[in-house]
């Protein structure tokens, strides 16, 4: 009979929390690993609620690995990098039977005539993520990021009731063997497609109630879904989610804790508390893997989470080895992927979508269909240039395709079956959300607004205007935007200077001390220099460096704004391409009237001399790589420039300097190798003549 929450009055309070971390313990390994839940979700959420109030009435018996703690207080303001100490790599992809057994042939070979096993798993559509563990307790979880360097994203993954927070020592807790110290646990972060279904209700609600949030509050599909929960900076937020977590690989193990195989790996996990896939089988040929991959092309969609294929595994790790890796995959594994569904239907008309880089993508409305286990009511038509491709209007019937369980696209319309009712689709003139003109440069395809006042783009531009390197205005962070748009306070950047200490009281954000720092720092960014405000205006292709290149350039925005194409295709590193972009976007009769603005409001035109010549640092080059404790990276380049010197982005033999803060990637390693002087950054901030080095340790 299962135990049910209960205060049992002859426990000391310590031996009740005791005893209930271990009933929460155990009933999450029934739910999450072994698929037999003992007690309803009612239930469950009364155990731990009970946990709770006792770990809040007792402290001094609180556990950092208490399942009550899945959900702190505590926020993350940045996703700091964690290199990687075994890369995650990709897999190589397969889309049918042939070229999986061309896959296999290759193995075959280079084993010789050693028979070998293949571990068949499902390959999971959500996100990768790397677990580690030391002593048996959760320290760091991160993003798989670009293989070699991911993003710390620890507080979110404590809240994902799948994931253990400590793992069995062998003191009796649930398994039958202990953890290594050293363990680090590779799998996916995914969201079911009932939570889906959840998060999507609860996003058209609220766009009903904000209309203008509905483009970025929708989300797009499960793995996105789960992607954007993982990264959320209030940890809350994801718990909300309810994410879930299957084990697949393993990264950094103990000396002498390698398994003898993938199989062993996976049975390991289950008995120290991490879910792995139910679809998985362990096969002697590669026909049986094609029989099993067949069996799931249609059972797939009945599963309660979304996968894409099989992932299958040479299954001796000793074979592994000696199969070995090409520079981005293992030769070992491979993901062999179901095609893509189709299903014919009939386009009922196109509307116009604009994105938050200002271009204007048309969209399908279709005749609601069935595929790949999904009702279709709207497909992606990507581009006007695709629409002639596909010959298409509005009446035709198409063919359309959902490749890797994402939006869907047309891939065919059917000429032959019109009937003389179907109609030209006209490319806009003007923008569906601002009416202002559309522009089409000569390397692009896609129809772009360029007004940086345009509702539909507004709060992603806000946003990037009051950022690090942009204004630098500590404060107009996404809620403070949210409130400010809501109530219609925001409309173009001028706003920003317009905004009075009553107005931000009038949001729930702030109270009297928040509205005067952040009306402090908005008055601080008038002095920012026009370097920052050509970055901040977002203009497409122009980037923070870009923005200090045309400030230095022109001096001040008189000339900039004066500008022609000819004249910013000389600029160095513009080009005639962005040199068009530029010129049309300063052209613009509503970009002109926001600048006028701007400098009627006090803020700096004009970009202050640099050290050119005779700086300290003249004719040094450096690299930064890792996080600094005393600035921001973006500071401390400048500092560099200022001085003389130049930063860039990669390390080669002529660098002078590579300065490695907290956390350093493979840039270091390179330096070392290749002999360039490593700079703490202590070291660092006595060569800039930074009065506070010794604060550094």
């Amino acid at each position: 009979m299962p135990m049910t929450p209960r205060q049992n009055h002859q426990r000391t309070p310590e031996e009740e929390i005791l005893f209930l971390r271990g009933e929460v313990r155990r009933h999450e390994r029934l739910y999450y690993v072994l698929d037999r839940p003992e007690l309803t979700d009612a239930e469950f959420d009364g155990l731990m609620r009970r946990l709770r109030e006792l770990e809040a009435s007792f402290p001094q018996y609180a556990s950092e690995d208490s399942p009550a703690r899945r959900v702190g207080g505590e926020r993350s303001n940045t996703f700091a990098p964690v290199p990687h100490k075994v890369p995650m790599l990709s897999l190589d992809n397969c889309y049918s039977a042939e070229e999986f057994l061309e896959w296999n042939e290759r193995v075959k070979k280079a084993l010789g005539a050693e028979p070998y096993e293949l571990a068949v798993e499902a390959k999971i559509d959500g996100l990768s993520c790397s677990i580690e563990y030391a002593g048996g307790r959760l320290v760091r979880a991160s993003t798989r990021g670009d293989g070699e360097t991911g993003e710390d994203v620890t507080l979110n993954v404590r809240t994902i009731g799948a994931v253990p927070l400590a793992l069995p020592t062998g003191d009796g807790t649930g398994a039958s063997a202990a953890a290594p110290d050293d363990f680090e646990v590779r799998g996916e972060v995914y969201m079911d497609k009932a939570d889906f279904e959840v998060l999507v209700g609860e996003a058209l609600a609220a766009a009903k109630k904000e209309p203008a949030k509905k483009e970025r509050s929708l989300p797009v599909n499960p793995r996105n879904a789960a992607a954007g929960s993982l990264r959320q900076k209030d940890p809350a937020v994801t718990a909300r989610r309810r994410l879930k977590f299957f084990a697949h690989s393993y990264g950094h193990l103990a000396a002498g804790a390698e398994p003898a195989s993938h199989w062993d790996y996976l049975e390991r996990c289950r008995e120290l508390g991490f879910p792995v896939s139910s679809v998985r089988k362990l096969c002697a040929a590669a026909a049986e893997v094609v029989d099993f991959y067949k069996a799931h092309a249609e059972k797939r969609f009945s599963l309660p989470y979304e996968i894409d294929g099989l992932v299958v595994k040479v299954n001796s790790l000793k074979q592994q080895k000696r199969l070995g890796f090409t520079a981005r995959s293992p030769r070992w594994a491979i993901a062999f992927k179901y095609p893509a569904q189709q299903a014919v239907t009939r386009v009922l008309g196109v509307e116009f979508s604009v994105g938050r880089t200002g271009a204007v993508t048309p969209v399908a409305r279709l005749e609601p269909v069935k595929c790949g286990g999904v009702t279709i009511a709207s497909a992606t038509l990507h581009n006007f240039d695709e629409i002639v491709r596909l010959g298409l209007r509005a009446g035709d019937k198409v063919v359309i395709e959902r490749a890797g369980e994402v939006i869907p696209k047309v891939v065919r319309a059917d000429a032959s079956a019109r009937n003389g009712s179907e109609k030209e689709i006209v490319p806009p003139k003007a923008c569906p959300s601002c009416s202002s003109e559309l522009f089409r440069d000569e390397e692009e395809v896609a129809l772009r607004c360029v007004n940086p006042s345009c509702p539909a783009q507004l709060r992603r531009s806000l946003l990037h205007f009051a950022s690090r390197d942009a204004m630098r205005i500590e404060g107009l962070g996404e809620s403070s935007v949210d409130q400010l748009l809501a109530k219609g306070l925001l409309k173009n950047f001028p706003d920003i200077y317009r905004l009075k200490k009553e107005d931000l009281l009038a949001l729930e954000l702030f109270k009297d001390k928040k509205a005067e720092n952040l009306l402090a720092e908005i008055a601080r960014s008038k002095e920012q220099p026009l370097s920052r405000l050509i970055y901040a205006l977002g203009v497409r292709h122009i980037g923070e460096k870009s923005g200090r290149v045309l400030a230095e350039h022109f001096k001040t925005m008189k000339a900039f704004m004066s500008a022609g194409t000819e004249e910013l295709a000389k600029v160095p590193d513009v080009g005639p391409v962005v040199a068009e972009v530029i010129a049309e976007f300063l052209k613009s009769a509503a970009t002109r009237a926001m600048i006028g603005e701007l400098e009627a409001l006090g803020l700096r035109m004009d970009e202050p001399a640099r050290a050119s010549s005779g700086g300290r640092l003249e004719g040094k080059t450096f690299v930064f790589t890792g996080e600094l404790k005393s600035m921001p990276r973006s500071e401390a380049q400048a500092k560099v420039r200022e001085l003389g010197g130049k930063e860039t982005s990669s390390v080669s033999a002529k660098t002078s300097y590579v300065v490695a803060g907290a956390d350093p990637g493979s840039k270091l390693a390179k330096a070392l190798k290749l002999g360039v002087k490593v700079l703490t950054e202590s070291e660092f901030l006595e060569l800039i003549g930074d009065v506070e080095a010794g604060d550094v340790v």
